[in-house]
């Protein structure tokens, strides 16, 4: 008998890159075994000064995040390697690459596996870029689709390119996420693809005709012909032009998802979930009723947002800008302050001690506003921290105060009492924020009194790997 065909699912996030081979469950169709997975840290942000957009500007460097990407791949077992055959293939929303037709790779074959390099390829401009202002933004043409246009959005950068750095968009004619620019260059694809995951995550995209806003767009001189080609999510791009390590050439490729949609993909069991994602991000999402179509006209304002999912569906979304970043902040604020002090501590130090004595101390009356990055639907706010205490200054009070201060920001969003409305039962946790922290899980439990279960960091390129299996099982053995 043939053996079993392994699935890969990769998910290219923020501060990580993780990858996971799948395996269908024998005599169980819909269920799956995680044969081996991996996470290398990126490492990717590119310095401030080298980008156009000066310190507002938040891009990471294209070939860190490959280097990455080759990490996870040489750490997974090469036997089950070469029974790969299919890749599931997600990542970070809303950022940019821009690359160079034919040029945007180069296939390195003669080392202990053959791997692809970038070559004509830009920095990625992030979801987190803070270069297009408020006043910026306002002066963009009305989107003709349900979601808003907020900095970081692929099509918002790109007119803040036309407009600051035109020369720099005459490098380029092929634009992507940065998981549309790999699925790309794995399948030599002539013109990207993307799914409607990404392209509503760029603005100017109308879920409901599934095209691009072209007549607004190009009626303000936006350059349309680096706007990617359409495709289904959980479809096939294409098959691998090379071998890559030990995946052999002419694997299917399935067309580039969202992480948002992947994680809630591998965590949500039944309908009545809702699945809270913390990573450098939050997104707590919720599935909409089968036919629900969001209102066509933009709000701003409105603290949640509907992304598409898959068969014509939509999850309901509360995303905040402030998650494991804030934590972050805060660690690399210490530790700064150290140094400042002449003492020399790694952050990860800081971090496990300062988790560990918020462990220890249950509850805290200092109240700690996050928003240091804003919110999109509140672009101009600011962290705070009030009620404070001298017997309230300790790491624990401060920690404990942090990490209740994401979660009740994401309460704010969207309220437990919505949820009920909308008919969930259960919270499935996921995402290497939430994995790692004790007092965030803690939090989670206190805003959402519901049954809560927490998955692991990697669900994203699970789910990446799940939708390629379940979706393609009529694939053959080579």
């Amino acid at each position: 008998m043939a053996a079993r065909s392994v699935t890969l699912g990769i998910d290219l996030g923020t501060t990580s890159v993780k990858a996971a081979l799948l395996e269908a469950a024998p005599g169980d169709p819909s269920g799956f075994v995680v044969l081996a997975s991996c996470a290398r840290a990126a490492r990717a942000e590119a310095a401030a000064e080298s980008s156009v957009a000066g310190p507002q500007g938040r891009e990471q460097d294209v070939s860190r995040i490959i280097q990455a990407l080759n990490e996870c791949l040489a750490a997974l077992p090469r036997l089950q390697l070469q029974k790969v055959r299919g890749i599931g293939v997600s990542g970070q929303m809303h950022g940019v690459v821009l690359w160079k037709t034919g040029q945007g790779c180069e296939w390195m074959e003669g080392g202990a596996a053959p791997v692809f390099k970038p070559r004509a390829v830009s920095h990625l401009v992030t979801w987190q870029d803070g270069r297009c202002s408020s006043g910026f933004l306002a002066s963009l043409p009305q989107p003709e689709s349900h979601l808003s246009v907020a900095t970081g959005f692929g099509c918002a950068t790109i007119f803040w390119l036309l407009k600051n750095s035109p020369e720099f968009l005459k490098s380029y004619d092929a634009a992507g996420t940065i998981q549309d620019y790999v699925v790309a260059m794995l399948c030599g694809l002539p013109r990207p693809l993307m799914s409607d995951h990404n392209a509503a995550s760029w603005g100017y995209f109308n879920t409901q005709s599934q095209s691009w806003n072209l007549e607004i767009l190009k009626g303000s001189g936006f350059p349309v012909h680096l706007l990617p080609d359409i495709a289904e999510p959980g479809s096939v791009a294409g098959r691998t032009s090379h071998v890559w390590f030990e995946i052999p050439k002419g694997t299917q490729v399935g067309v580039a998802m969202g992480d948002l949609q992947t994680s809630v993909y591998s965590c949500m069991a039944e309908k009545t979930d809702a699945v809270l994602n913390i990573s450098t991000s939050v997104q707590l999402a919720a599935s909409m009723p089968s036919g629900f179509q969001p209102a066509q006209t933009p709000d701003p304002a409105a603290a949640i947002a509907y992304f598409p999912y898959f068969d014509r569906t939509y999850l309901g979304v509360a995303a905040s800008l402030n998650g494991g970043n804030v934590l972050a902040t805060f660690v690399h604020m210490l530790v700064r302050w150290m140094a400042d002090l002449g003492l020399e501590v790694e952050e990860s130090t800081v971090y496990s001690h300062m988790i560990q004595a918020a462990v220890q101390q249950r509850d805290t009356c200092l109240t700690i506003t996050p928003t240091v990055l804003g919110e999109r639907h509140l672009p101009d706010q600011l962290a705070s921290v009030t009620r404070i205490s001298p017997s309230d200054l300790s790491l624990g009070h401060v920690t404990r105060a942090l990490c209740r201060g994401i979660i009740e920001n994401l309460h704010s969003m969207l309220p437990f009492q919505q949820l009920k409305e909308w008919g969930v039962e259960r919270v499935m946790g996921s995402g290497s924020a939430l994995s790692r922290n004790e007092v965030l899980k803690q939090e989670v439990q206190r805003a959402f009194p519901l049954p809560v279960s927490f998955g692991q960091d990697v669900d994203a390129a699970v789910g990446a790997a799940l939708i390629m299996l379940q979706r393609n099982l009529n694939w053959k053995e080579s």
